[in-house]
């Protein structure tokens, strides 16, 4: 099954075009949700993170602190390595077998993998067949995830610092789609590149 790379920095509307994608029946496998899974009550991961960090990062009820968390790495370099180091293997594998158990049921003829990371990572070379980034000035950027996520202005730069530049991922882009719009603009135009996605793997097979 033909796969596709979504990616783009914070705020961009990854997770919107995703959405977006599955209504029109594409099978999503979304590094986001893994981490998230890997990273809930009772997941070791989480009594991990408390003993390499800090157990204060763990509420009461086992929860992770997740707000708590990203200001700690996020201000630190070599602390926010220790926890790629310790997650990112973990949601590699999991995507894998997401996207394998998608390869055996009757699905579309191709699938989406959402990696916010996909560019700092050599893990993913060779796995998807196209990349689409999707795009949006930088200070939209910004204003959306202070208000998504409740951060400041200062906890979104750094997380776009730990990224690549804008420049480079629409350099290393297969396809794009600027996402600067309104809701109705962004799904007009995965409807049209899912057209086309199809079309390609249609003549691929």
């Amino acid at each position: 099954m033909f796969i596709i790379a979504l990616t783009g920095g914070i705020g961009s509307g990854k997770s919107e075009a995703a959405k977006q994608f599955a209504l029109l029946g594409v099978p999503i496998v979304d590094a986001d949700v893994i981490s998230h899974e890997l990273t809930a009550i009772g997941q070791p991961i989480v009594a991990e993170i408390g003993r390499i960090f800090s157990a204060d990062l763990i509420r009461a009820d086992g929860s992770l602190n997740r707000a708590k968390l990203r200001a700690h790495v996020f201000n630190n370099t070599e602390e926010r390595l220790k926890l790629e180091a310790l997650l990112h293997p973990a949601i590699h594998l999991r995507a894998l077998q997401q996207l394998a158990e998608n390869e055996s049921k009757l699905h579309p003829s191709y699938q989406v993998l959402v990696m916010p990371l996909l560019f700092e990572s050599h893990r993913y070379n060779g796995v998807a067949n196209k990349t689409l980034v999707i795009d949006c000035d930088e200070n939209l950027q910004i204003k959306r995830a202070m208000t998504r996520s409740n951060m400041t202005e200062k906890e979104v730069q750094a997380m776009m610092n730990a990224q690549v530049s804008r420049a480079s991922r629409l350099e290393r882009a297969d396809l794009v789609i600027e996402n600067n719009g309104t809701l109705k603009n962004l799904t007009e135009k995965i409807a049209s590149i899912h057209k086309n996605i199809i079309k390609t793997c249609i003549v691929s097979q």
